[in-house]
């Protein structure tokens, strides 16, 4: 049973790093510290019985949040690493990939850095234990890396002209693993930050992607609503083909079995 607020994908025109504030910084140096002792901690107690899986997704962890917080810092950085769309048109591909080690404030970084343990440690645990360890780590990076700039490609078609576009933040890649989770664990129960209504974990993808096409054509609020529906479509498209491969377990029958099996009293639940 899982509760998880996925905090959008925050893509602005004319971000500037100016929005890398000194409050954010703040509250990163006073409160981050507790999230990465936190995720230490559990890592420490469930050692013995997952001993090793979360390795990838602690180190993804901790250097987006160090990146992050030198980013905070050092507006230069930022600059060099964001996601342009014209730049990456001019040969700076790199930024397809840096721009998910960047986020906007202190909350960005941390509400996708969480998300990303909630999930992540449990897909790199199962990839590991089904798929063995050599050929898991590869795929839950694959998952990871292949979100960042599967989920980017939209809004570089869309954008590759304008050199006032800027974008930051993981939550493509975040989006990837969250639908890797949804397609092998459809009836986990999925809920939304401090709302007490819990949804089994598929109805909460539909959901989510009918509201992420709906606020990205209404182009709501500056967010780059498009990668988040592009990352999910990728962590469930790697994953089927991943697992089929290496495995020959074909998980999107096994999907849409559990689906059919379910009652309609097992679709809903009050309460965390």
């Amino acid at each position: 049973m899982t509760n998880t607020k996925l905090l959008s994908l925050k893509l602005k025109r004319n971000c500037h790093p100016s929005s890398f504030t000194d409050y954010s910084i703040l509250l990163l140096s006073i409160i981050y510290p507790f999230f990465i002792t936190f995720v230490f901690i559990f890592n420490k107690l469930t050692a013995a019985k997952y001993k090793y899986k979360f390795m990838i997704t602690i180190s993804i962890i901790i250097l987006t949040s160090l990146i992050s917080y030198q980013a905070f810092r050092d507006h230069s950085l930022a600059d060099k690493l964001i996601f342009q769309p014209a730049e990456v048109r001019d040969g700076q591909w790199y930024r397809l990939l840096t721009y998910g080690l960047l986020h906007a404030d202190f909350t960005h970084l941390l509400f996708n850095m969480f998300t990303f343990y909630l999930f992540g440690s449990s897909i790199e645990a199962i990839f590991k234990g089904y798929l063995g360890t050599a050929h898991g780590s590869m795929a839950f990076l694959m998952l990871y890396i292949g979100g960042l700039v599967f989920s980017i490609l939209p809004t570089y078609l869309k954008q590759k002209d304008n050199y006032y576009y800027k974008g930051l933040g993981a939550s493509g890649a975040v989006s990837a693993v969250v639908f890797a989770y949804i397609l092998i664990n459809p009836m986990n129960f999925m809920g939304i930050f401090l709302i007490p209504i819990m949804l089994p974990a598929f109805l909460f993808g539909f959901i989510f992607v009918f509201i992420s096409m709906y606020l990205d054509k209404k182009q709501v609020g500056g967010i780059n609503h498009s990668a988040h529906v592009a990352g999910g479509l990728f962590g469930v498209a790697l994953t089927v083909v991943v697992f089929l491969v290496l495995t020959q377990d074909n998980l999107l029958l096994n999907f849409i079995h559990q689906i059919r099996i379910t009652s309609l009293g097992q679709l809903f639940r009050i309460g965390f």
